[in-house]
Order: C-alpha cells, then structure tokens, then sequence
C-alpha cells in the first residue's frame, strides 16, 4: 500500500463539499502524477498499486472499496460540516498494446472487468469514480479532432477492451476521461527517445534514428493530467471528457522536438512507416482528441510544447 494522509478533506470553491480521493495503478505514470498532486495540495487520498490490489478480483474489490468508505466515515464522525465525495480514480490498465494482442485475457480481466467490478463496488458504497481511457478506442480514419460522442470503432485488443471498460461506469454515472501519448514519470516515450539519443552520441549505436511518421496524436504530461483530472472532478463532471495537452504531432515530430530541446539538435533522424515495423496490434493512424467538453467546463492544459519544456527541467534534462 503506498503512503497516504490522515482525512483532512478540502473544499471546493461555492459551496463545502469534502472530499476524499483513491487512486489505483498508484505506480503507475499517472497514478504517482495523482499522488504528487494530492500530497503537494495536503489532500487526503489512498493510493493502491496491483501489486497489493487485484481490482480484476470482484470479491476483493468489493471488501477493499467497502472497508476504505467504512473508514472515511468513521474518521469524518466527528465533523460533519458538510457534505462529503469519495472518489475513486482508476488509472490502472494493461497498456502494453502489443502484449494485448497476444495476452487477451489479460488484457480483458485489467481493462474491461476491472472496471466493471469497480463501478459495481463504488455504486455500492457511494463512491464517485473516474476512468481513465485511451484515444485508441478510436479506428483513427477522421481528419478532424474526435469529440466525445464520435463514433468509437477499435482496431486492437487493447482498444476494445478499453471501450468496454467504459460501459459500466457510464451506467453508473460516472466520468471517463480519454487521454493520449501520455509521459510522466517511470518510463516513456521521452525517456526512450533521449536513451537512444545519448547511445548514438556516445557511439554504442550508430546510424540515424528512426521514428514513425504516419500516426498523428496529442502528446500528455501525465503532471498536467492529474491536475486536470482533479478539476474535472470538482467541475462535477459526468460521463465522458477528452483531455489532452493542446496541439498535436506525429511522433516523429514529438521525438524531433524532445531531441531539440535537450541538447541532441545534431542528431539525424530517419521518418519511417509504421507498417515497416510489423507490430502485432494495429495503431490509428489519426487519433487526435477535441477537448472541446473539458474547455466548457472550465479545464483546460497548455500545449504540448510548454509541457515538454517543464517535464525536461522536472528531469534535469535541459
């Protein structure tokens, strides 16, 4: 179990609404993003990781949700000052997406089931809960932004086992946030690229490196989603939001700009397609979010550019 704090809810601006946050995937990117935040603003929260949680156990899901609402209760007894809100934020999923071609039932049990034994147990106990999705619920075919209510069609195990993780908890009024390309801390698409990057300088490897150029996305510092994850949240959001760092790339863009601003601006880099590859789990091609629903609730986050710029600095990077 990863550390947490005491009850001491918090307040939300107009009106008093304590609340209480819970977080699983706790190790996960955006799962420590979450707990930096909460622990930053002194916000009561628990985080759970899969490791000391199976949340693909409806037995246990069931007895953790019901004891953790049990405890918030007993320690808020004593001061009952206003209304309070236990929210559960489900961060946690199978995301290798390749392993998901070959893994399905894995996949299923951390994606799909999970979630529906999650919303089950919060609707049980009163408790609000968030999902976490992804942009590949989407076939990648448009050639706009897609909105909330665009038409879902995925083309990978890992993509189809996310949207059917959504379903339960819209029925039980929940709130689903779709995100994309996300880096934070741990390992990422950024911390690969600037390793592969140094191996070339320091001549372990040669040659130009290689990024496809054919997907086209919105790059997210999983920093600024945990923040605009907690903003949705005290908006009252319901159903689903998109939400992304603003722009978008491809990834050879993203990989050009990371190795510009950290000081690789002299290595060469080769565009290739993604098919020459040959990767298990098809990717779309086009997966670009409008965020269009978090701006008129008031959320929004600062282009990409700006992000990468502050994860870099974080790191010590640039």
């Amino acid at each position: 179990m990863l550390p947490g704090h005491r009850v001491d809810c918090t307040m939300s601006a107009g009106e008093i609404v304590k609340r209480v946050w819970a977080i699983t995937g706790g190790k996960g990117q955006l799962g420590r993003s979450l707990a930096a935040l909460l622990e930053a603003r002194q916000v009561s929260f628990q985080a759970w990781d899969l490791e000391d949680f199976d949340i693909s156990d409806a037995a246990q899901v069931n007895g953790r949700l019901s004891a953790w609402a049990q405890q918030v209760s007993d320690e808020l007894s004593s001061d009952q000052t206003g209304a309070c809100e236990t929210v559960l934020i489900n961060t946690a999923a199978f995301t290798q997406v390749d392993l998901c071609e070959s893994e399905r039932e894995t996949a299923t049990r951390v994606n799909e089931q999970a979630p529906q034994f999650l919303a089950a147990a919060c609707a049980k106990n009163g408790i609000r809960m968030v999902q976490i999705s992804t942009d590949y619920v989407f076939d990648g075919r448009a050639q706009v932004p897609y909105e909330v209510d665009s038409e879902t069609n995925p083309l990978s195990h890992y993509g189809a086992s996310k949207l059917a993780g959504e379903g339960p908890v819209l029925a039980a009024g929940g709130l689903v946030v779709r995100t994309s390309w996300l880096c934070g801390p741990g390992r990422n698409f950024i911390e690969a690229i600037l390793e592969q990057a140094a191996k070339r300088h320091s001549g372990e490897v040669e040659g130009p490196l290689r990024v496809v150029e054919d997907q086209r996305g919105c790059p997210t510092y999983a920093v600024d989603l945990a923040e605009g994850v907690v903003d949705l949240v005290e908006a009252d959001a319901r159903g689903v939001v998109h939400l992304t760092n603003s722009g978008n790339a491809t990834w050879w863009e993203f990989a050009r700009a990371i190795l510009d601003s950290a000081g690789y601006g002299d290595l060469e880099m080769e565009a290739i397609a993604t098919k020459s590859l040959s990767l298990p789990a098809p990717r779309p091609a086009y997966s670009v979010l409008s965020c269009a629903r978090a701006t008129q609730l008031g959320v929004t986050m600062r282009p990409w550019q700006d992000a990468l710029t502050a994860y870099l600095e974080k790191q010590g990077k640039k």
